[in-house]
């Protein structure tokens, strides 16, 4: 009997075994063939993801792309040798065409191949680590959650989302470069988070990482700044101011009013400032020597023809009785005095109200022309006028100036003002020129008083402009989103003396208008 049940408890065991066994099998055949799919799903996966990264490559950097495609088109249909050839042929010619003439190249080549290179060799690689060395960068690990921390109510209070792990840590994106003469200007994409004033105040730490002695910042979209690196100085020469027009062929009705050139811009431009029309109100500041008679005269010469055909009718207050008085026979009314600025002033503000009996429910805006030409008044140190003068006499002059700040431009009327100390109480109207020029300065603090809140941050670095740059400073105003770095063009006393003669037909007419008639005589050619 226990032979038997001892016979049976093995067969019991084997049959166990047996069914283990096949159990075993059918799980390791499953296994097998649930990591045979999930290999081919991950293979598939990985090919798709791969696929569509290679499609967002080719659209994204198409340019890259196709380079890369022709290339090894052309290894594997033509072989290496002759790729080599015609690659060694291009650069020398690429070198060549840059030697004869490097404007040409720079234009149709060089700047595309800069940009192309500085992006993949540069800013790709190296600028994420200066964003987050200047505090530009996102870490999820920090974001603020909302915790109950006793019975009554609700605190906010920040913790780590991540436990203590790794956060991620989220950097602006680069989403092009584009290299010119001097400047690179890289379009970055903000995180969630980030906000373009942020780039503003860390303008200076991106600059001193990049090794650059400038770095602006301006706001393309809402999530979208460009930064831009300004390689080399392109006004660290003196900017020469346009000659005089030929005396045989006067046509001042030619003149564009509205685009005067005044000098360079930082990037290479021709700077130009409207002398009629919206931002034409213009008061600049800069300290002694810092360039503020070549942002007067520069536009003036500029503007030769029209002054001397009668299209602008000048008026010059020069409390110093120097600036202005180098070129005195071009000014229809001229003051230096308090007295003779009110004068002058109450001059224009009766041609201003002639202006309105006569236009008034007509037009909106007197069209410039001879008969009723642009009143333009320089206001050389008005400071000395609003400032440091007798109270009855400087409020009569606030208040005219006022006037024609508010009043003058459409009815032909511009001022342009000229201050060493532009603060509130120096300027009181300081607030009613709507583009403002800021030359080297003393102090920080002229800086936000000429340019406006955070303009030392956005770039405008005025009080570092050295004494040997002259005429160089920022400008901002209408149609100006960040402060613009300029350099006015140098104007030589020669050039003011000759400005003269050719406006009064060589000394033989000389403007003069009675300070209290605004509807005087005009200048003959």
């Amino acid at each position: 009997m226990a032979t038997g049940g001892l016979i049976l408890g093995l067969l019991a065991l084997g049959l166990g075994v047996w069914v283990l066994h096949k159990v075993g099998k059918a799980l390791a055949w499953l296994l097998e063939a649930l990591a045979a799919i999930a290999v081919v799903f991950l293979a598939l996966w990985g090919a798709v993801k791969f696929l569509l990264w290679l499609g967002k490559q080719l659209v994204t950097h198409w340019r890259t792309s196709l380079v890369l495609v022709a290339l090894g088109a052309w290894w594997f249909c033509l072989g290496w040798l002759s790729l080599a050839i015609v690659v060694w042929s291009l650069l020398v010619l690429l070198v060549a065409w840059r030697l004869i003439d490097v404007m040409s190249f720079d234009q149709w080549c060089g700047r595309f191949l800069r940009s192309w290179w500085l992006r993949w060799a540069l800013y790709a690689r190296k600028l994420p680590g200066w964003l987050h060395a200047c505090g530009l960068s996102i870490s999820d690990g920090t974001l603020p959650v909302e915790v109950t921390v006793n019975l009554v109510g609700r605190r906010r209070k920040a913790v780590s989302r991540t436990g203590g792990g790794g956060a991620a840590l989220r950097v602006p994106k680069v989403l092009g470069v584009r290299s010119g003469a001097s400047w690179d200007e890289v379009r970055v994409e903000l995180v969630p988070g980030q906000k373009p004033e942020d780039f503003d105040e860390a303008a200076r730490a991106l600059a001193s990482a990049r090794k650059v002695t400038r770095c602006q910042v301006r706001e393309l979209e809402p999530n979208v700044v460009s930064l831009d690196f300004m390689r080399r100085d392109l006004l660290s020469a003196p900017v020469a101011c346009p000659t005089l027009p030929d005396l045989v062929a006067v046509d001042g009705t030619g003149v564009d009013l509205r685009h005067a050139f005044a000098g360079r811009t930082e990037y290479g431009k021709e700077w130009t400032v409207p002398l009629v029309g919206p931002g034409a109100h213009c008061l600049t500041a800069g300290a002694t020597g810092a360039g503020k008679g070549s942002v007067m005269w520069c536009p003036l010469v500029a503007s030769a023809s029209a002054i001397r055909s009668g299209v602008i009718r000048l008026s010059g207050i020069d409390p110093k009785g120097m600036e202005l008085a180098y070129g005195r026979g071009i000014f229809a009314r001229y003051a230096v005095s308090g007295k003779d600025t009110l004068g002058v002033l109450d001059a224009l503000l009766e041609e201003l109200e002639r202006r309105k009996a006569e236009f008034a429910g007509k037009v909106r805006s007197v069209p410039i022309s001879t008969e009723w030409p642009l009143e333009l008044l320089e206001f050389d140190e008005i400071g000395a006028l609003t400032r440091y003068t007798d109270r009855q006499t400087r409020e009569k002059i606030v208040e005219r100036v006022a006037i024609l700040n508010t009043q003058g431009r459409a009815l032909g009327f511009t001022v342009r003002g000229y201050v060493q100390e532009p603060t509130k109480d120096t300027v009181p109207v300081r607030e009613l020129f709507p583009r403002r020029v800021c030359l080297r300065v003393t102090s920080k603090t002229h800086v936000g008083m000429v340019l406006g809140d955070n303009a030392y941050e956005r770039g405008a670095w005025a009080n570092r402009i050295p004494e040997s740059a002259a005429g160089t400073g920022y400008v901002w105003g209408e149609g100006i989103r960040e402060p613009l770095r300029v350099r006015a063009g140098w104007v030589p006393d020669e050039t003011v003396k000759a400005l003269e003669r050719y406006v009064t037909n060589g000394g033989a007419h000389v403007i003069d208008l009675s300070a209290r008639r605004g509807d005087g005589e005009k200048g003959a050619a």
